[in-house]
């Protein structure tokens, strides 16, 4: 009976993943989520009490898979430069994934702030992933360095989703051109060299 309620809980999350991927966050609802399951609508109450709990439950599951694909990333390079470049490009790649904009979309109007601080914690030891190599590039405050690129990753993503959205007057941007200065400043700031 565990086994089969755990088969079931997959199912919804990745009926989930497929709605936010295919319509963004107003596609997630309980009907779409029983329609795509073959469950009834009541059943799916049985495994979540509301999409907030849906969203909350996708994060638990994906961020780690999210975060090792970074990790994985930056693993495969020979130098500090490299794996904070690996770092940089990897949240921007995930920034652009239709699903986890979705989530993040959703995560900032349903989630309690339990849940939001959860997340934010979880977001923290990502940023934790690239003290090393900022270590290991000589930086003298390597965790304050971290969390200040993190600023410049987000900057980055709020950017591409204004460009994307066509909020802003430089839509002569790309995705490609937006990572390309940020991977820039992440290891030169704001020198030309």
């Amino acid at each position: 009976m565990a086994e089969h309620r755990q088969l079931q809980r997959a199912a919804l999350l990745d009926a989930a993943r497929t709605l936010l991927t295919e319509g963004g966050k107003e596609a997630l609802t309980f009907p779409a989520l029983a329609a795509r399951t073959g469950l009834a609508r009541s059943s799916v109450y049985e495994y979540f009490r509301s999409r907030a709990a849906v969203v909350e439950a996708l994060c638990e599951v994906d961020f780690p898979l999210w975060a090792a694909e970074i990790e994985a990333g930056m693993a495969s390079c020979d130098t500090a430069a490299e794996r904070i470049e690996a770092y940089v490009r990897g949240q921007l790649a995930l920034a652009a994934d239709p699903r986890h904009r979705a989530v993040v979309a959703i995560s900032a109007l349903e989630l309690d702030e339990a849940a939001r601080e959860r997340i934010r914690a979880a977001h923290g030891k990502l940023a934790g992933l690239v003290v090393q190599a900022l270590e290991d590039l000589g930086h003298e405050q390597p965790r304050l360095a971290a969390a200040l690129l993190q600023g410049v990753v987000e900057a980055a993503v709020r950017r591409a989703e204004q460009v994307a959205g066509g909020r802003t007057g430089c839509l002569a941007e790309n995705p490609g051109e937006i990572a390309d200065t940020a991977v820039a400043f992440a290891l030169h700031g704001l020198s030309r060299e």
